[in-house]
């Protein structure tokens, strides 16, 4: 049975974990199933954002009881093989070359609150709860440390990775963690109006930003970088893409991908 609903309008794929009854926890199966629709949606031109969302009461609760039991057997090969699994789902979410955006409603917690950090935006409910609750349990919150620690920064991360504690919407919006709060019946058209803003950019354009951000960030300013943002106007400037969307706003028309 399947732990997803893609479910498609125009060039926006929203995908939906559908294991309500465990909070939308997942197990091996539902990150293997994510990262080959991620993959799928990834290679679909038609497809121009993601929406990852969950049904029922939460949007993740992070790992399934019963795979955590079973994770408690395993040799290290084992583990190593079950934890890349994990680390190349979040990868792959996390470089996208689509926009993506979090519908955050309930607990998101754990590889839940991992989720939430590997997507471009992030808008949650007042009722939304985050955590990185691993240590309670023995682990570490490893595989989803980098998108965390660069949605949060360092300093907050050493508090709540090692306390453990719960993050309500206010404080998850505070850190940086989601990007806004709106009440449950406004979500969805807030995400609507954020869609339309993504949709009004060129693809291309989109795909280049979120790489020109992963090669800045963090990086000194020197030489080298100017060099790489140089570059990369440039290719931008004589791009096709470019070419029609500055042909279009002299002519006062939307570009061909404004739909």
């Amino acid at each position: 049975m399947s732990r997803l609903d893609i479910v498609r309008d125009g060039a926006v794929a929203t995908v939906w974990l559908t294991r309500p009854d465990v909070h939308n926890a997942f197990d091996e199966h539902l990150i293997a199933e994510l990262s080959a629709a991620l993959r799928a949606l990834d290679a679909d031109d038609a497809v121009r954002a993601v929406v990852l969302a969950g049904r029922g009461k939460s949007f993740c609760a992070g790992g399934d009881l019963d795979w955590m039991r079973r994770m408690a057997g395993y040799g290290d090969d084992e583990n190593r093989r079950d934890a890349a699994g994990l680390a190349e789902m979040l990868r792959t979410l996390a470089t996208l070359g689509k926009p993506t955006i979090a519908r955050v409603h309930g607990a998101a917690l754990a590889g839940g609150t991992g989720l939430v950090a590997a997507c471009d935006i992030a808008v949650a409910t007042p009722n939304a709860s985050f955590g990185t609750t691993e240590v309670r349990l023995g682990l570490i919150p490893a595989t989803i440390s980098p998108y965390l620690i660069r949605a949060i920064g360092a300093r907050a991360a050493q508090r709540y990775f090692l306390t453990a504690e719960r993050l309500g919407a206010a404080e998850a919006l505070r850190l940086g963690l989601v990007h806004e709060v709106v009440d449950a019946d406004a979500l969805d058209a807030r995400i609507a109006a954020l869609l339309e803003c993504l949709l009004a950019g060129g693809p291309q354009a989109l795909a280049a930003a979120k790489r020109l951000i992963a090669e800045v960030v963090d990086r000194p300013i020197d030489a080298a970088l100017i060099a790489r943002t140089t570059e990369g106007i440039a290719a931008a400037r004589g791009s096709a893409e470019a070419r029609e969307g500055i042909a279009a706003f002299f002519d006062k028309r939307r570009p061909a991908w404004g739909g």
